[in-house]
């Protein structure tokens, strides 16, 4: 019923950047928050930075001041600025979204595919 769809990632150097995007798309009415987690190999999950319905942000201490996240709700489009990439930064990138759809009192929790950020030292 609905589809999240990442862009953007790549190979960078270190202190390069690169910026993600992830567009949702399907029966959607209203999309709560937009987030973007990464998942290193061998290493759990994690949640890199979140914006809310109303533009509210929250960031991991590890990426705040290099990485920004912001979103176009007349796009359903979430997407992650990084800057001074790291290769500690190398990972998978997912981005969540939490969706209402149509018809529907309930929000649920979807997931992308994944985009592929690797940074070279």
């Amino acid at each position: 019923q609905v589809q999240l769809v990442e862009s953007g990632g790549g190979l960078v150097q270190t202190g390069g950047s690169l910026r993600l995007s992830c567009e949702a798309s399907g029966n959607i009415f209203s999309i709560n928050a937009m987030s973007w987690y990464r998942q290193a190999p061998g290493k759990q999950r994690d949640l890199v930075a979140t914006i809310a319905s109303g533009g509210s942000t929250n960031y991991a201490d590890s990426v705040k001041g290099r990485f920004t996240v912001s979103r176009d709700n007349a796009k359903n489009t979430v997407y992650l600025q990084m800057n001074s990439l790291e290769p500690e930064d190398t990972a998978l990138y997912y981005c969540s979204a939490i969706i209402r759809h149509t018809g529907s009192a309930s929000y649920f929790n979807y997931w992308g595919q994944g985009t592929q950020v690797t940074v070279s030292s």
